[in-house]
């Protein structure tokens, strides 16, 4: 069963920007979304999660459609960590955590003993259990971020939609969420949608990735298909520039 279907998706705001979208995800896959500012990819991942309306076409998880099934419905299949700065007035590191298993308490909103082990769990296996006590919006850009995907993973998702997951970490952090992206996709079965700028790291982790440019899907394949130098340097433009000012490019094939 695929975890993540669209079919003829199209997404935008006043006007399509990104059409013919075709995903198949199956559990314990990581697929990665890459291409240029602006090319559609954060407005692909929040119409996947249903914050953003559809142009058109279908998108289903695990045989649910996103915008017919209830919502709380589809908050116990999908959660998503997104950039953009999220201010909870008030809130300590923990509470926010907490948010991601309202799905499951009910009305009520109160957690359970079960709903409390699942949410310290999740601290601790992104290193923040030790600032669930201080307020959210007090510490650092990486924390937050790190605090957000104890969110993502508290509210136990079988679709994990990432939107630049390693965004304002530093390289020790990176790669400790790098690494919890990895198992939670290919030892816990969790299928992972995210977008990427560092190419070099799209490459190593992804096992397959969707390339976003002119309002369409340019390619989707496995890493060694989608990474060739010359359709890369189209892609983003860079036909002509020195790559060796980055180190070199021994990802590229």
């Amino acid at each position: 069963m695929e975890g993540l279907i669209t079919k003829d998706l199209s997404i935008g705001y006043d006007t399509v920007l990104v059409s013919g979208i075709e995903i198949k995800l199956i559990p314990g896959r990581i697929l990665t979304l890459i291409g240029p500012n602006g090319s559609g990819k954060s407005t692909l991942l929040k119409t996947i999660a249903g914050e953003l309306k559809k142009k058109g076409g279908e998108i289903k998880v695990y045989d649910r459609d996103v915008f017919e099934s209830p919502a709380r419905e589809i908050a116990k299949l999908t959660a998503m960590v997104s950039t953009e700065r999220v201010r909870p007035e008030y809130m300590t590191c923990e509470d926010v955590v907490e948010t991601g298993r309202y799905p499951y308490t009910g009305v009520t909103g109160i957690l359970s003993e079960e709903d409390k082990a699942i949410v310290l769990s999740a601290m601790e296996s992104l290193n923040v259990s030790k600032i669930k006590d201080k307020f959210f919006t007090k510490v650092s850009d990486g924390q937050k971020q790190r605090v957000l995907l104890a969110r993502a993973i508290a509210q136990t998702p079988k679709v994990l939609i990432l939107d630049e997951p390693t965004s304002y970490l530093d390289i020790r952090h990176k790669i400790d969420i790098l690494e919890r992206i990895k198992k939670l996709s290919h030892e816990e079965g969790v299928s992972v949608i995210m977008s990427l700028h560092e190419l070099d790291i799209a490459m190593r982790i992804s096992d397959d990735v969707i390339c976003v440019g002119e309002g369409k899907i340019l390619r989707y394949g496995k890493t060694n298909e989608v990474f060739e130098e010359n359709f890369i340097r189209k892609l983003y433009g860079i036909e002509n520039a020195d790559l060796s000012l980055l180190g070199g490019v021994p990802w590229l094939q």
